[in-house]
Formats: C-alpha cells, sequence, structure tokens
C-alpha cells in the first residue's frame, strides 16, 4: 500500500470550501492516480476519523501567459471527503 501521505497533497482552503465545513465535508487535493478507496483508507489513517462518502474531480490545465510566454498550468485532481456525524472536526481547518 501507498504512503498516505503520499496520497494526501494539501487541503484546499477557499471560501466555499470554509462553507462546506459546517457539513464536515474537507477538500484536498490528491494524488492524479489515487482513487477513492485508497483516498479513504489515508484520510482515516492520517485523521483517525470515520469517513463516509468521497467525491473526487480532476481540474483539467489552463492556458496562461507571462508577458509573450504562454504556457499551462497542472493538472490536478480535487478529493471531497465527507465524514461522519460522531467525527471529530479537522484539527488544522479550526484556526481558518
Amino acid at each position: 500500500m501507498k504512503n498516505p501521505r503520499d496520497i494526501i497533497k494539501r487541503p484546499v482552503i477557499t471560501e466555499r470550501t470554509s462553507d462546506m465545513m459546517t457539513e464536515k465535508k474537507y477538500v484536498f487535493e490528491v494524488d492524479l492516480r489515487a482513487n477513492k478507496t485508497e483516498i479513504k483508507q489515508a484520510i482515516e489513517q492520517i485523521f483517525k476519523v470515520k469517513v463516509v462518502n468521497v467525491n473526487t474531480l480532476r481540474m483539467p490545465a489552463k492556458p496562461k501567459r507571462y508577458g509573450r510566454y504562454s504556457g499551462y498550468t497542472s493538472e490536478w485532481k480535487k478529493a471531497i471527503v465527507k465524514l461522519s456525524p460522531e467525527s471529530k472536526e479537522l484539527e488544522f481547518f479550526e484556526s481558518v
């Protein structure tokens, strides 16, 4: 099995995701090759919580320009994780 810290890259914290936290939904950037079961097991191992549901989205690359140079941002994968009602809140999201 892969290391859980390699699957979960970082949390995604925006206004929209902050509103989702009241419903115990958290958003993470995850590895492109990770599937839903790997993401669920990684979150449960890292944070010691019970995951009910995992939804994933592939965020496509966007064209960007810097002066006369143009290129693309990286493609990445986003996971929306819903925790069970009896699970505790995730620690690092509380300061937001």
